[in-house]
């Protein structure tokens, strides 16, 4: 069989150079999609986790990094696992590289 070869990206270069977001970014970026797709209101998620709505918010902006606790409790107040939650973030960075998936244009040399 033959071996799936990825073109040079030119815009891959300017991707490397930048930095990785952090954890926590990308956790409260998914908890924040999942929060405005429920269309719930970050007091609604608060009150129902135990947590304020200021450190709710500071973790959906990424500025608070939760305790596992605090993100076990506001996975569920959103009907979550704290693993969903989790691949979510993932999912968001583009982390499914070398794992077979290819961005850009490839050819199947034979």
């Amino acid at each position: 069989m033959g071996e799936v070869i990825a073109f040079p990206d030119p815009s891959a270069e300017s991707a490397r150079t930048r930095p990785e977001p952090l954890w926590r970014e990308q956790v409260g970026r998914a908890l924040r999609q999942v929060r405005l797709a429920a269309d719930l209101r970050l007091v609604d998620v608060a009150e129902r986790s135990g947590v304020s709505p200021q450190y709710l918010s500071e973790v959906e902006r990424g500025l608070k990094d939760p305790s596992s606790e605090i993100l076990a409790a506001l996975s569920g107040a959103l009907g979550l696992r704290t693993v969903d939650v989790a691949s979510r973030a993932v999912e968001a960075n583009g982390s499914g590289h070398g794992s077979g998936s290819y961005d850009g244009p490839v050819c199947l040399a034979a």
